[in-house]
């Protein structure tokens, strides 16, 4: 369903109730507001969102987004950490009783406390600095968030969808294909966005998977992930050196498992990846069920 234009806030009024509300975008925040509403129509078609439909919108900022996912009849939950713009945002929401304003910061809040019932779509223009571990934490950590449409910076947008032998491809791009299926559907104009950013954007849909398409043990196939990922330009058999297998079982178990030793992580796929933690957990102590989050996301994001 498409947002009609009547619920759309044109540049000029987006500016004019920012300054009501004395609000400049925060540099710290990563604050980058959209003000086409032609886009955020735009958005709310690809999300495939609708009356019933339950929306979770992360970092809402002014609401130029916001208005229109609710002018589609859909509920929407408007996440946002900035104090600063609840009030112009709790404004230009009024007149939609299916949108609920909640100040929080989605690297914390508890989704359960937030979210009611079944299922629902992430909607949002993320900032730059959290948007990498945002959507890793909603793919992690609440199931009921069956599909995702964000807008980020196009490096990252195609860090998430990257595939082996990608540019970008890496560790968050094996984590996002381990539970979702992800693409880049298309480019966004950085004027789009105010304060005009100094890079493009683009947008990107993630489908939840019903069931991880590979079977290893998670704690196990992401510690050999991590470590492959750690040092850029190593090869296979170094990174599960670095695990604790000696040299002569580490070219074992990858010869074992159709690799050449010297492959180099990039150029390994989520089976490829499976199939060696599978191998190395037969030869390790059992490993925890949760990923390293802190490194990747350092070196990753």
């Amino acid at each position: 369903m498409t947002a009609p234009a009547s619920a759309s806030l044109p540049p000029g009024a987006l500016r004019a109730l920012a300054r009501r509300h004395g609000v400049t975008p925060k540099k710290s925040l990563g604050q980058h507001f959209l003000v086409e509403p032609a886009l955020a129509r735009r958005i709310a078609q690809l999300a495939g969102v609708g009356s019933g439909d339950r929306v979770l919108e992360v970092g809402a900022g002014l609401g130029s987004l916001t208005v229109v996912l609710a002018a589609t009849g859909a509920t929407v939950v408007a996440v946002e950490i900035d104090q600063r713009l609840i009030p112009p945002l709790t404004e230009v929401t009024a007149g939609f009783p299916g949108v609920r304003v909640v100040r929080a910061d989605a690297m914390r809040v508890s989704w359960r406390s937030v979210l009611e019932g079944e299922p629902w779509v992430l909607v949002a223009n993320l900032p730059y600095n959290v948007a990498v571990p945002v959507v890793l934490r909603a793919l992690e950590e609440e199931r009921r968030i069956r599909r995702m449409l964000v807008m980020v910076q196009r490096e990252v947008g195609e860090r998430l969808a990257a595939r082996p032998g990608d540019e970008q491809f890496g560790a968050v791009s094996l984590r996002v294909a381990y539970r979702a299926e992800a693409s880049v559907v298309r480019r966004v104009r950085p004027t789009v966005f105010w304060p005009v950013p100094g890079v493009e954007s683009v947008l990107v849909c993630l489908e939840r998977r019903a069931a991880p398409p590979v079977e290893a043990d998670e704690g196990t196939l992401f510690a050999v992930v991590n470590e492959a990922f750690g040092q850029r330009r190593k090869t296979m058999r170094n990174a599960l050196v670095r695990l604790g297998v000696s040299a002569d079982a580490a070219a074992g178990i990858l010869e074992r498992c159709d690799l050449d030793p010297r492959s180099r992580p990039e150029e390994l796929s989520l089976d490829a990846f499976a199939r060696v933690a599978n191998a190395v957990g037969s030869v390790l102590p059992a490993r925890s069920q949760r990923p390293r989050r802190r490194r990747v996301a350092k070196e990753e994001t």
